[in-house]
């Protein structure tokens, strides 16, 4: 088939064929995502003529305003995946506890996970945002979800992906086989591959960070931000900052070009450094895809898919990108403990403790073979 005629569905589907004893059900989930993610680049396309500007006046379960197309984006979500029998329970970036499938629906085998609209503080300037996903097979042996089914270590994922809406609206998602991305051709209706296999390269010249929030960074990061500005072209530096706010945005670019992006933790109280992102819903999903296209991501200087939630809203800092722009990045953290506090909201804990000698560990296999 000629790669201008691939839709996601017929990929997704000729994944699934490889397959004999696939049950079909992640690709009906993976389905009726796309479906929920036109309906919401239709409301972003809109914009003001829509009157889906501004703020609701609430803030969600982390703190943060809830705008009026979040509304909308999640409920968007809620109703396109709430019956189609694929899930046993979803968790919302914008909901405090489990989102549970009606009792008159049936109950499935995977669990959602998802932010339903990154980077909302955006939308009126009319910047790039998106909505990030994450796949689990449940643990629970039957009906609904229960909190187990949904504190996962990224390392289990089945499936993860971002809509991007922008200039076009893009999805791009991975199964464990590979990174491919698909853009939205509005005269169809219909998402186009036009990213086959994006492979993130080894190096990048481009670092994104909010410089902004220099004076609460830890001293690796402030030392290696200055390592990229100086000048030593045999080492490709400096490096050009690029830094847009909008995380599905940054992630994007990152994965194309290359280079590495960084969110650590605010340090301005180093008793309780305070992460911004969230593990499940944001860090997680967008480790595993940088995982798949050859680059890497770091938590605190571990591994970000070994990471074990301990909570549904868990914060972390996270640095991801090229392989070898991490590594380096890694070497400024020298012989410093791993910085565990900003992982789970400045706590300390020792809840993952064994992350790094975990028995889970990625497993390239896809899940559309079960």
């Amino acid at each position: 088939m000629e790669r201008s005629m691939m839709t996601v569905q017929r990929h997704i589907l000729e994944q699934e064929r490889t397959y004999p004893q696939a049950s079909g059900d992640l690709t009906g989930l993976l389905w009726d995502l796309t479906i929920a993610a036109k309906r919401i680049s239709h409301q972003v396309n809109r914009g003001g003529l829509g009157d889906i500007f501004g703020e609701t006046g609430e803030e969600n379960v982390t703190g943060d305003l809830v705008r009026r197309l979040d509304r909308i984006a999640q409920d968007t979500i809620y109703r396109a995946m709430d019956h189609g029998g694929h899930l046993c329970v979803m968790v919302s970036e914008e909901s405090p506890d489990l989102v549970r499938i009606p009792a008159k629906y049936p109950k499935g085998k995977y669990v959602l996970i998802y932010d339903p609209l990154d980077g909302s503080s955006n939308i009126d300037a009319n910047v790039s945002i998106g909505t990030v996903f994450s796949v689990h097979r449940r643990i629970s042996t039957a009906g609904d979800g229960t909190m187990e089914d949904c504190l996962r270590r990224g390392s289990e994922q089945v499936a993860a992906g971002y809509f991007l809406y922008g200039s076009s609206t893009m999805v791009v998602y991975t199964t464990g086989q590979g990174v491919f991305g698909f853009t939205l051709e509005p005269s169809v209706g219909e998402f186009m591959l036009t990213h086959e296999r994006i492979v993130t390269p080894p190096k990048g010249k481009y670092y994104s960070i909010n410089e902004g929030n220099v004076s609460g960074w830890d001293e690796p990061t402030k030392r290696y931000v200055e390592y990229l500005k100086e000048k030593d072209p045999a080492t490709g530096r400096p490096y050009s900052l690029r830094y847009i706010g909008s995380l599905v945005a940054d992630f994007h670019r990152t994965l194309l070009y290359g280079g590495i992006f960084l969110y650590p933790s605010d340090h301005s109280n180093p008793q309780k450094p305070k992460p911004k992102l969230r593990l499940l819903y944001e860090v997680a999903p967008l480790a595993y895809i940088m995982e798949q296209a050859g680059g890497a991501a770091l938590i605190g200087g571990e591994r970000a898919l070994d990471i074990q939630p301990t909570s549904l809203h868990d914060r972390v800092p996270i640095v991801m990108g090229s392989k070898q722009d991490v590594a380096q990045y890694e070497k400024f953290l020298g012989e410093s403990k791993p910085v565990r506090a900003a992982a789970r909201d400045g706590k300390t804990d020792g809840a993952t403790k064994d992350s790094k000698n975990a028995s889970t560990r990625f497993n390239s296999t896809s899940i559309l073979e079960t």
